[in-house]
């Protein structure tokens, strides 16, 4: 039985719903020849027959149904239908089949009121239906079926009541285990989505259709559609053509291609053949399906941007529905439509005619019938037709077009501008209403009309400026509502090319250059002969100064069409390029001879000109840039005569306060400020550049006689003269300006009382409150702006507000909320700020130490941006380099998370892929560097390093980065010059000074880093304050062995936000080893009393610093825990020892590799006299490959082992690392001491004496143990005079120094003597 067969009776509701009434009859026969002579599948197939016309074919297979008790009410219903829908209608027969229909309805059967709610819910008669299947459900005791058609009777009612119970109803269906993978519960669901706009979880439930039912179509054809609601072309196309490879004539599969080759890519050759292929498709499988013709026809039509070729398609369809109904006027009208965007006035004025004969009330026939007047200039029957329509629109409702109309009349006959833009916003406003919250798809787009809009557009275009505003900066309100008028076709029909021209004309006029030039360049790229798209391009260029590639895309412009040379554009930009390259007696000859263009002047008013009409505004620019080139040439009294011509010739027109303004700039020229002044003062409230007179009168207050209290005053004047949002707006910037935040608060309140839905507004008097430290203010603003105007801007705002206070919580709070709200909108914008909002949740738990919860939001942020990525170059191609920068940026940001996880080939794989993105992103690019030498990979280091040097030879870190690998290489002297070439370019460099220092004292030269610090010295205003100054002295200080003048220099640098930390951390290093001993040897040390009180002192200093510092980031907090255990193991008391021990050996799980923990292991060890563990943690540092970032600890660990070897009598493996230890430093005085001390037990003095002689010299010639064994050791090499001099040193600054003036310097004076 095929009432059990959920998959067919899902077919026919799929194609009753779509109105294919003929593929209902299909579906039908096909299932016939499996269920034999089903009664079921008989009256479906007899309802496609008569929806046809067919309708005495239908009643006679109706007629053998009634018997049918499963039937018998549908088919009742359909044939009271049927005989209503008769040419001659039986009457008595429709009275006899309502009687019997109410007798059957009182004992029918569950199936039977199942099949007549069905029957009545296609018929769009959804109470009716819905009376029929909630008495089912009752019978039924809530059947699955009846269930889910009850959901879609509720979901396709229009009313919002029922549409929000529909889903439960699906959703109890699909929680039973016998209808689980319903097809129509599971595509209810999804319609439940989509009308939430929710297209991806829509998507996740037609996915789960096709995977139970793989041969399904309309499932396919669904899934299409929300793709393309989501503005995910290429998917929608590959659905499309999946569907076409099981249904090869699918006619909405077509209708998908048709629309990719019109909207998305704007190929009308390949939309011609999609459209011939889907003539064909419909006359094969719906050929007496009107509506399916016309509504292909009206919706592809208005796509196209009146190509012809396509047109002709278009009309092929329109024709065909017209033949199938002959008396309907809706169609006639629209052949009419066809006709006229083919220019065809008077056949289409024909059929316009014909259709009001038809129908004598048809809005859209007289509308018709306007419009060919129009073209034909016949503007007083058109005025007479207009006046009745607007006298019947107020009985019919509002018609878009009748104030557009409304508005070419008045610009073309009365030129009355002033009335033209407001018709233009109502005619705007009603159209975008009749859209409401549409998905893209074939009705939205019909209703969406672009060749209305772009008429629109153009009219805008037509009053607003012709030139950008570059002074003020301010886009005119016309301005402004053209570019929202043709936001919807530059996102829903990136392939327009007009669309596209004229948003970059809007984005020109605006100031945007390269948003201008990104968005033209689309219509180049998909017509290269676009010659109009040149000449706008030429004129962009040559606005910014670029002449030459103004002159290129002239010439590209002229080489497609001739006539372009009778432009006035044409003129003005070739003039402009000679005028830039001094050619001004040329310059001055194309404008002369553009002054003779028909239409210039008004004495050629009466002329016809043999090109497009001269815009008023294209007129005045012709005589202001003749009126500059008199002034290059110094014919002031032409200049003055032109300008006085052109007053004359445009009086009492809207741009004659243009004039004026051109004329103020040039008394100001003179030096004739007053005269400037005054001539900008004669500009009035009721010109159209008032508040551009006023803003120049402003900024010449400002800026000429300095007086900010006149500035203001023309604001404010301007804010009492004109009280609208924007005045006010402007009032409230100019207080910003000159630092009034107070008054700049209370001007934008005022506009926000104007306009309370204004977003922009809220955030600028929360910035301003902001500035002006009023934080709660600020705080509790947003907090009630949002509750009634719960943008996610604002929210956004007050989320980083709260990050500004360190109000993490409420942070995370605030745009956790933000995240997680459902989904209304999927344009690129409503991305963008998920995105965004995505980021700014990663930063916040970045904030609170929360690295899982970053870098899970990063992820999430990074599918949210590549999701733009697909769309920006379309959609908004001007964005397209900074929303690739942020793609770099959160990839940069993922990498350095997974870095700190120890994820380094993640890691490179996520820098690479940001510099994919972006090439300059210099920060992924210096991280991945840095990766690399962290990592020892040298020569992928220097690749790097050379490429950011390549692209900025000053960048300081990438130089220093590459004076590293030299150093690591044994290339000193390179190294050192790549610094000092820095230092010379930038003597206060002090990142490139302190690497400088480490630089040279690892090559021996130390002493060579004085001048640089003096040039430092003399390059800052203060440098006895300048923490970067006294940072790089403490560093040379310390590294000469001169902790106590080390650490004055460094207190200094101490609370400074960018060298505080490193101060800190210097100084407590030098409090835990003054000396620079080698803590946990025994070879060299040994503290007396007195030292180790000393040693106390310092301890209770360092654990004082360590206690005052506040990490700012993970790195600083592990550096900081570290020194804590140092400062446990240097107080050598057991049990703090085995303290600081436990949390190293903890540390170690986590880094096993970890160098300074590792020697801090060994350090505890030793100290605790486990010398062979202390051997086994220093053999693992000395088998790990050096770098530079752990230079330090890896150079004490060396001596620290060659301490051990020593003491067990291992000199030759001692020796080994102490060459490796002045290999990387050659100022290593403990190295030379080791050496020297190994030397003397060998009883090699003279080597001894070498060694001891580096070791006096990189000590400063301060350390009087070293000056001891220097002269001991002089003494036993017999350099009797040598010894003395170095007693002598070291008594004078240590006069009580034990033993050396009785053992050394008396025993070297009595040699000498003998």
């Amino acid at each position: 039985m095929a009432s059990g067969d959920s998959y067919t009776l899902a077919l026919i509701n799929f194609y009753c719903r779509e109105k294919l009434y003929n593929h209902v009859c299909k579906v039908t026969s096909e299932a016939m020849k499996k269920y034999g002579n089903d009664n079921i599948l008989h009256f479906w197939h007899a309802f496609g027959v008569i929806m046809q016309n067919r309708v005495s074919e239908g009643m006679r297979e109706l007629q053998e149904l009634e018997e049918d008790k499963n039937v018998v009410l549908c088919t009742i219903l359909c044939l009271v239908y049927a005989h209503k829908k008769s040419k001659l209608v039986d009457r008595e027969t429709v009275q006899q089949l309502d009687a019997r229909l109410k007798s059957e309805r009182q004992n029918c059967s569950e199936k039977a009121l199942y099949f007549a709610a069905m029957y009545l819910w296609h018929m769009n008669r959804h109470d009716k239906a819905r009376e029929y299947i909630d008495r089912m459900l009752k019978i039924s005791n809530g059947a699955s079926e009846g269930l889910i058609l009850r959901g879609w009777i509720d979901i396709t009612s229009d009313k919002e009541q029922f549409i929000k119970k529909a889903q439960k109803y699906f959703e109890e269906a699909l929680n039973r285990s016998e209808s689980a993978t319903e097809v129509d519960a599971l595509l209810g669901k999804a319609r439940c989505f989509e009308l939430k706009h929710n297209y991806s979880n829509a998507v996740e439930l037609i996915n789960r259709t096709i995977a139970a039912y793989p041969k399904y179509t309309p499932a396919l054809i669904e899934k299409a559609r929300m793709q393309l609601a989501l503005q995910e072309w290429d998917q929608a196309v590959d659905t499309a053509r999946r569907c076409l490879v099981q249904d090869g004539d699918n006619i909405e599969a077509t209708n998908i291609l048709v629309l990719h080759s019109l909207c998305r890519i704007g190929d009308y050759a390949q939309a011609v053949d999609n459209l011939g292929e889907l003539i064909l498709r419909i006359d094969k499988n719906e050929p007496k399906n009107s509506a399916l013709y016309y509504n292909c026809a009206v919706t592809f039509s208005r796509l196209c941007g009146r190509q012809i070729q396509v047109i002709h398609q278009t009309y092929t369809l329109t024709e065909r529905a017209m033949v199938l109904a002959k008396d309907n006027a809706e169609y006639t009208i629209e052949v009419g439509n066809q006709l006229l965007l083919m220019g065809k006035i008077k056949e289409a004025m024909t059929y316009f005619s014909k259709a009001l004969k038809l129908d004598g009330t048809s809005v859209p026939a007289l509308i018709g019938i306007i419009k060919c007047q129009i073209a034909e200039n016949q503007f007083d029957e058109a005025k007479q037709q207009l006046e009745l329509l607007q006298e019947v629109q107020q009985s019919i409702g509002k018609v878009a077009e009748v104030p557009y109309l409304g508005a070419v009349m008045a610009n073309r006959v009365s030129k009355d501008v002033e009335r033209v833009t407001p018709m233009l916003n109502s005619a705007v406003d009603i159209h975008f209403s009749s859209l409401g919250k549409l998905p893209l798809g074939m009705e939205y787009y019909k209703k969406l009309n672009p060749d209305f809009i772009i008429q629109i557009a153009k009219m805008y275009l037509a009053i607003g400026p012709s030139e950008p505003d570059t002074f003020t900066q301010r886009v005119p309100i016309t301005l402004r509502r053209c570019g929202s008028t043709l936001d919807p076709i530059s996102k829903g029909l990136p392939g327009l090319r007009d669309g596209h021209y004229l948003l970059a004309k809007v984005k020109y006029y605006s100031g945007a250059f390269d948003a201008a030039q990104a968005t033209l360049q689309i219509c180049l790229d998909n017509d290269q002969t676009f010659s109009e798209g040149h000449l706008l391009m030429a004129q962009i260029n040559a606005y910014q100064g670029k002449f030459n590639l103004a002159n290129q895309a002239l010439d590209m412009a002229l080489s497609y069409n001739f006539e372009i040379r009778d432009s006035p554009s044409y003129h003005l930009i070739k003039a402009r390029i000679l005028k830039k390259n001094d050619e001004h007696e040329e310059a001055l000859k194309i404008l002369k001879t553009a002054m003779n263009i028909n239409g210039v002047r008004k004495s050629d008013s009466g002329k016809k000109s043999k090109g497009p009409a001269i815009s008023l505004s294209d007129r005045v620019s012709i005589f202001l840039e003749l009126v500059e080139i008199h002034i290059v040439l110094k014919q002031q009294p032409e200049a003055a005569k032109v300008m006085q011509d052109a007053l004359h010739e445009f009086a009492g027109t809207p741009e004659e306060s243009r004039l004026n303004i051109a004329n103020a700039e040039l008394a100001l020229g003179r030096g004739d400020i007053d005269q400037a002044l005054s001539i900008l003062r004669s500009v009035t409230p009721s010109h159209p550049f008032y508040v551009k007179a006023r803003e120049r009168m402003a900024d010449i207050y400002l800026n000429h006689r300095k007086d900010k209290r006149l500035y203001a005053s023309c604001y404010r004047e301007l804010a009492e003269q004109e009280a609208n949002p924007q005045t006010y707006l402007l009032l409230g910037d100019a207080y910003m300006s000159i630092q009034e935040p107070e008054k700049a608060i209370d001007a934008f309140e005022a506009a926000l009382r104007k306009n309370p839905h204004d977003a922009s507004l809220v955030s600028k008097i929360g910035q301003a409150l902001f500035k002006t430290h009023q934080y709660i203010k600020a705080v509790n603003y947003y907090e009630t702006a949002i509750k009634s105007n719960n943008q996610t801007s604002l929210r956004m705002e007050l989320a980083e507000l709260y990050l500004k206070l360190k109000q993490y919580e409420k942070a995370v709070s605030t745009i956790t909320a933000i995240v997680k709200q459902e989904k209304t909108s999927h344009d690129i914008n409503s991305l963008m700020e998920e995105a965004k909002s995505v980021m700014l949740l990663a930063q916040i738990y970045e904030k609170v130490n929360m690295p899982k919860q970053s870098l899970e939001a990063l992820y999430k942020c990074l599918d949210a941006q590549e999701k733009i990525l697909k769309r920006v170059g379309v959609e908004q191609p001007d964005a397209r380099e900074k929303q690739r920068d942020i793609a770099a940026k959160i990839c940069c940001d993922i990498a350095n998370h997974l870095v700190n996880e120890k994820s380094g080939e993640e890691a490179i794989s996520f820098y690479k892929k940001a510099l994919s993105y972006s090439e300059n992103h210099m920060e992924s690019r210096l991280s991945l560097a840095k990766l690399y030498l962290h990592r020892n990979e040298i020569d992928f280091c220097q690749k790097e390093c050379t490429t950011m040097l390549q692209k900025d030879e000053d960048n300081v870190e990438a130089a220093m980065m590459k004076a590293d690998i030299l150093f690591i290489k044994g290339d000193f002297e390179t190294a050192t010059f790549q610094f000092q070439k820095i230092l010379d370019r930038v003597p206060n460099q002090f990142s490139a000074l302190v690497r400088l220092i480490d630089l040279l004292r690892r090559d021996g030269k130390l002493e060579d880093c004085l001048p640089y610090l003096e040039q430092a010295e003399s390059a800052c205003l203060n440098s006895s304050i300048n923490p970067g100054y006294n940072y790089c002295r403490g560093l040379y200080e310390w590294h000469t062995n001169n902790p106590s003048v080390a650490m004055k220099h460094f207190n200094l640098a101490r609370k400074d936000t960018d060298w505080g930390e490193k101060a800190v951390f210097a100084m407590v290093e030098i409090c835990l080893n003054p000396d620079n001993e080698t803590l946990g040897g025994e070879t060299l040390e040994a503290v007396g009393e007195a030292d180790g009180n000393k040693q106390n002192l310092a301890l209770k200093t360092a654990n004082k610093l360590l206690k005052e510092l506040k990490p700012k980031s993970a790195a600083t907090k592990k550096q900081l825990d570290l020194l804590e255990n140092y400062a446990l193991v240097s107080t050598k008391q057991k049990q703090s020892v085995e303290k600081a021990l436990s949390s190293f050996i903890s540390m170690l799980t986590e880094d096993q590799n970890n160098v300074t923990v590792l020697l801090g292991t060994a350090t505890a060890y030793m100290f605790l006299k486990q010398v062979p563990k202390a051997r086994n943690q220093l053999k693992k540092i000395s088998k790990l490959e050096w770098n530079s970032a752990n230079a330090e600890d890896f150079e004490r660990s060396w001596l620290l082992l060659a301490d051990v070897y020593i003491q067990s009598g291992k000199y030759d493996n001692a020796t080994e690392l102490l060459k490796l230890c002045l290999k990387h430093n050659k100022s290593c005085s403990k190295a030379c001491e080791y050496m020297g001390h190994i030397m003397e037990k060998e009883q090699a003095f003279k080597d001894a004496s070498e060694y001891y002689e580096f070791a006096w010299r990189y000590t400063n010639q301060s350390n009087p143990s070293i000056g001891f064994k220097l002269a001991f050791n002089y003494l036993k090499a017999k350099r009797f005079v040598d010894a003395i001099n170095i007693c002598h040193k070291v008594l004078s600054d240590n006069p009580d120094y034990p033993k050396i003036r009785k053992e050394i310097l008396d025993k070297a004076r009595n040699n000498l003597r003998t």
